[in-house]
């Protein structure tokens, strides 16, 4: 999919499409794609297992309510930790370089990932297992937070102008494509294994691949060559002393409204995934192995919105897409909690879709969108720290308040706060400029 996509993508631009600095779009393409990929296959691992099997395996004296709450909760510590690896890895990427920091971001994010893997349960260390568990979690948002903003530049700055839009789509499908794979490899231990099995030891399959995968983002990282933008403010020495303080002193207009356009992204994903899958499951008494075959169809609209808004935000503007996208998102909101409880396979399927394709269109030219907002010296900086501090407002809480709230109030007040959360997006995005002509060097 990722090699016609790319073959696609480089017949359409042309020769115009290659990069600056040398490098081809293929390269650069795979490079900005497979870490994100990976990384979020890494975080959407956790995400499902958090609605399946968390509660049991580490939280098993509490009710069943409180046993879900906290594993969303611990699933929360990582957003809690991402704009700290944005602040971190933003640092070092804005002062040394894009490229290394990228290879440090995947190593810390995989490695964690997988020990979740290998760290027993509740019954063999007690108290000690959700303290690791939340340490280890810690540790994969310290990683994601430097992940995203890092595979972003890579592709936007080794983009000419009028094709940054169509580079920013290859991270921008790492979502999508890790989505596919975690939902996928969970699926595919549903349907050949039985509950127990599944509940003793086949959700860590999952967790231990991570390993493989790491090793493969890391022998396709270490062959890109830093971004032409960042290598002219080094040879210029004029790099930042400290990014993030110059992004809070000179740019925090840019960095609240980009973290506010982004919550409407966060806030569709985490609760059309990670709670209507733990809603499903356990409210409507759906088998978990239809919901994870319907998570896969939905996450096709995903990537569809994804590509569709990405590549023609050079043409018909970041912001046009992104209000678009927050304005729709306004009202699926209100229909996808009538369209699940159908408990139709087919309904479900079209609510969660149309959830993930609202989110796309609001995902895709974010890629390029929250670079062109800051300058060179601090773009990594402020680029992830926005797009972190919008997960943290719209991913980090949704699950949770979206359990309180059904749980109070039943299923359509999830949806009036999913529409609410669309709302503010729209707002934010309404107070920024449009971006796609400007110059990245400056």
């Amino acid at each position: 999919m990722h090699s016609d996509a790319t073959s696609a993508a480089t017949t359409a631009a042309g020769p115009a499409a290659e990069p600056a600095g040398g490098e081809s779009l293929r390269r650069v393409a795979v490079a900005s794609f497979i870490g994100t990929a990976i990384e979020f296959y890494d975080f959407y691992i956790y995400g499902t297992a958090a609605a399946l099997v968390l509660n049991q395996a580490f939280f098993p004296t509490l009710d069943p309510v409180n046993a879900t709450l906290a594993s969303f909760s611990t699933y929360a510590v990582a957003f809690a930790a991402r704009p700290l690896g944005s602040v971190l890895f933003g640092h070092f990427g804005d002062r040394v370089g894009r490229k290394s920091v990228l290879v440090a971001s995947l190593l810390l994010m995989g490695l964690s990932t997988a020990l979740v893997g290998l760290l027993p349960g509740y019954g063999t260390l007690g108290v000690w297992a959700p303290l690791l568990l939340i340490l280890l979690r810690f540790l994969q948002g310290i990683g994601l937070g430097g992940e995203w903003g890092g595979a972003a530049l890579l592709a936007v700055e080794h983009a000419p102008r009028d094709r940054r839009g169509l580079y920013a789509a290859f991270p921008q499908l790492g979502p999508s494509v890790g989505f596919f794979a975690a939902t996928g490899v969970f699926w595919l231990l549903s349907d050949t294994m039985s509950d127990a099995a599944f509940h003793a030891w086949g959700w860590r399959v999952p967790f231990l691949l991570s390993f493989l995968l790491v090793g493969v983002g890391l022998f396709v990282r270490l062959k890109i060559s830093e971004t032409p933008v960042f290598a002219k403010v080094m040879d210029a020495q004029e790099a930042s002393r400290v990014p993030v303080v110059d992004v809070l002193r000179r740019h925090p207009r840019q960095l609240l409204l980009g973290a506010g356009g982004m919550v409407i992204a966060y806030g569709l994903f985490y609760t059309a995934t990670t709670y209507c899958l733990s809603y499903a499951t356990g409210t409507l008494g759906i088998s978990r192995t239809t919901m994870l075959g319907l998570s896969l169809v939905a996450c096709l609209f995903l990537a569809a919105g994804t590509w569709l808004a990405a590549t023609r935000s050079d043409g018909l503007g970041r912001r046009t897409l992104v209000l678009g996208g927050s304005g729709l998102a306004v009202v699926w909101g209100l229909a996808l909690f009538p369209l699940l409880d159908t408990r139709q396979p087919v309904l479900i399927a079209l609510g969660i879709g149309g959830a993930l394709f609202c989110m796309g269109v609001v995902y895709g030219p974010m890629g390029a969108y929250l670079p062109e907002l800051f300058g060179t010296t601090v773009r990594y900086s402020g680029a992830s720290l926005a797009y972190n501090l919008g997960g943290v407002l719209g991913g980090a809480v949704a699950p949770l308040v979206a359990t309180r709230l059904q749980e109070a109030f039943g299923s359509a007040s999830v949806g009036w706060y999913v529409s609410a959360m669309a709302l503010v997006s729209l707002a934010c995005v309404l107070a920024l400029p449009e971006t796609r002509e400007r110059e990245l060097l400056g």
